[in-house]
């Protein structure tokens, strides 16, 4: 499996593109501002053939090309009921200060939206991808994990979006955020999970469930059990 990806924009949104190496199909996670020429060339450069755009919620750092790139591969976007709202009116989820910054600028759906659903597995590029409602920090958050083959088995990966990051969560201070939601949400969807399970977070370098669990300083007041990998998906 092919997975890579960049920060883009002014508040550096990792952008991933994962593909399928034999099928040369790939998917198209969080394009934020500016990454569009960037995911041409990285797609370009490999020889992959988008399928689809993954978003892993509605803030517009993670959405702003979104709708240019599913449009002009002529593949859907798929993002949860609960923030489709955002691609049409990102101030939705901005608050007013953030939302000045956008002015009269127009956003629009892409031409084809999949809301993805809770706990649905799916089959896209070739690759299957296990979709998980995160709310907190915005109402439809998910988080997708992937199985990646490696030599010593199965590796599992999570694109977390803006849930977790290393050594930190995700701000819940904007419409649609809140704190304890969020707390919940890593504990009943992140902390069960393996401890070498590899986090690629919205923002920031890559990190594990195991090094959150035991450094993040946001996650020391969780249960004892859910701390020790305990808590059940």
């Amino acid at each position: 499996m092919f997975i890579t990806g960049f920060p883009a924009g002014m508040f550096s949104t990792n952008c991933y593109v994962v593909a399928d190496e034999e099928r040369r199909e790939a998917v198209i996670i969080d394009p934020g501002q500016d990454a569009a020429p960037q995911v041409r060339e990285l797609l370009a450069e490999h020889g992959l053939t988008p399928v689809a755009v993954f978003l892993t919620h509605g803030h517009l750092d993670h959405t702003w090309n979104a709708q240019e790139l599913a449009d002009e591969y002529s593949v859907p976007a798929y993002i949860h009921a609960d923030d489709r709202g955002m691609l049409v009116d990102p101030g939705e989820g901005m608050g007013k200060a953030l939302a000045s910054m956008i002015g009269v600028m127009e956003f629009r759906e892409p031409e084809k939206v999949i809301e993805f659903v809770d706990g649905e597995e799916l089959d896209v590029a070739g690759i299957g991808w296990r979709i998980d409602h995160a709310p907190g920090h915005t109402r439809g958050s998910v988080l997708l994990t992937v199985e990646v083959p490696t030599e010593a088995g199965p590796a599992s990966v999570c694109f977390s979006g803006d849930v977790l990051f290393q050594g930190s969560i995700g701000r819940t201070d904007l419409p649609g955020g809140d704190h304890r939601q969020l707390l919940d949400s890593i504990a009943e969807r992140l902390m069960g999970r393996d401890d070498q399970t590899l986090v690629l977070p919205g923002h920031g370098p890559q990190t594990t469930v195991g090094a959150e669990r035991a450094t993040n300083p946001f996650l020391q007041d969780l249960p004892g059990d859910v701390k020790k990998g305990r808590f059940g998906l």
